[in-house]
């Protein structure tokens, strides 16, 4: 028999999961791949945050989008325009007009 050996997931892989999630409005289990990337230790990039990000924005969580914009701030990953662009639409696919506005100003402060 051949020996049995495991592949680790990368940060790599995770990003294309969470891509495949937010195709398929799955926002919910991208965010929770997400946070399985931190269990394992492994960084969140910008594209991961971008890919999560989207995948709320097309669940209409506006709420979890802007928690991870947050987080992203915190961490070292800079936003940019897909970044605030999906939050703003999130925003805006849940009503939130307001945040939506707050977002646009943002990304003018941070030019994007």
């Amino acid at each position: 028999a051949m020996p049995q050996s495991t592949v680790e997931p990368s940060s790599i892989t995770f990003s294309a999961a969470i891509s495949a999630c937010a195709k398929d409005g799955g926002w919910q289990k991208a965010v929770h791949l997400f946070r399985q990337m931190a269990q394992r230790s492994l960084k969140a990039d910008r594209i991961t945050y971008n890919a999560t990000i989207s995948a709320c924005e097309k669940g209409g969580a506006w709420k979890a989008a802007l928690r991870l914009l947050a987080a992203m701030s915190r961490s070292k990953s800079e936003p940019n325009r897909i970044t605030f662009n999906a939050a703003i639409s999130a925003c805006e696919k849940g009503g939130e007009w307001a945040n939506a506005l707050w977002l646009f100003s943002m990304m003018q402060q941070n030019i994007v």
